[in-house]
């Protein structure tokens, strides 16, 4: 994800690469009672809700977009949390909360919100998981006091996450290990071009703490390294790997459709297959989307990648 990160119908998911001549990617009904399953060959392949940005961000827009492309696994970005449990950020208020004048709320007050905020929350884990969509990791971002840092964990909890992403800060990793050790959820660190792990020795942010890890972009990787595979990264921090988020990029910064830069995508989907590590691999669209399509079209594009790859 980049550092300017800021989500169409149940009945429908990805077909195949059916008018491959045209290079169309048509979805293809689903049954009735049927639920989406990106699980390939026990690779756990999903998105990251950012992908689907310029549509409403709500988590019902999202998850339709989910189902549409077929995909049973998300890392769901705040906005749609915030907005369906009346979370402040982000340029939102809570619920009920009057207007901008109001006197901050008691401590008895803020802890009865929060409890109906995570009772929302625990709502939409179960709208998702009723759809057959896994939340594996949220990206809310952490507050500075201990309450507000507690109050994430409990979010994940809610929604029923393995892991909380967020950008790397190796200060930050070391402030939040103590609560992620109480809570037992993961804290997985997202590399950019200019922080990615270390590999000739050991990288420093796993030394911090047993639930400290990586959200590894491989993508970002390649361009970050000028053009170095990932998969010895992968391969050398497997255990401390919650994620990857997966986009094709090129050793000078661009940024394509897949198969046309050098990030070595399929292969590594193949070593997770091989080995059954327990990594999510989730794609990111982040290519700028043709003027013909849509952040829904795309991301079943890059699905059905994953599928070739994986066959």
């Amino acid at each position: 994800m980049t550092s300017s990160e800021i989500t169409i119908n149940r009945r429908a998911f990805l077909g195949g690469a059916a008018a491959a001549a045209a290079c169309a990617v048509t979805p293809r009904p689903m049954l009735a009672a049927g639920k989406p399953n990106s699980v390939i060959h026990g690779v756990h392949i999903g998105a990251i809700t950012y992908s689907y940005r310029g549509g409403p961000d709500t988590a019902e827009y999202t998850l339709e977009c989910l189902l549409k492309d077929g995909l049973s696994e998300t890392e769901l970005m705040d906005s749609p949390i915030r907005a369906y449990a009346g979370i402040a950020g982000g340029g939102r208020r809570p619920r009920g909360t009057g207007a901008p004048d109001t006197p901050p709320p008691s401590d008895a007050e803020r802890a009865k919100l929060r409890e109906t905020q995570l009772a929302k929350c625990r709502d939409l884990r179960k709208m998702f998981s009723d759809a057959g969509v896994h939340i594996h990791a949220h990206k809310v971002p952490f507050g500075q006091a201990d309450d507000a840092i507690d109050f994430n964990f409990e979010i994940a909890k809610a929604l029923g996450c393995k892991a909380i992403t967020t950008e790397r800060n190796d200060d930050q990793a070391k402030r939040l290990a103590p609560f992620a050790e109480k809570h037992k959820i993961w804290v997985a660190f997202h590399n950019h071009t200019n922080n990615t792990p270390t590999i000739e020795n050991i990288d420093p942010l796993m030394q911090i703490g047993d639930y400290i890890g990586f959200n590894l972009d491989i993508g970002h990787y390649v361009a970050g390294t000028h053009g170095k595979s990932p998969i010895p990264v992968i391969e050398k921090y497997h255990d401390k790997i919650i994620s990857l988020h997966l986009k094709d990029r090129t050793p000078d910064g661009g940024n394509l459709p897949w198969g046309q830069g050098q990030t070595p995508i399929k292969e590594v989907l193949q070593m997770l297959r091989k080995t059954r590590w327990p990594i999510y691999a989730d794609i990111e669209l982040e290519y700028q989307v043709p003027a013909d399509s849509d952040p829904v079209k795309e991301v079943a594009r890059c699905f059905e990648y994953c599928r070739e790859a994986l066959a």
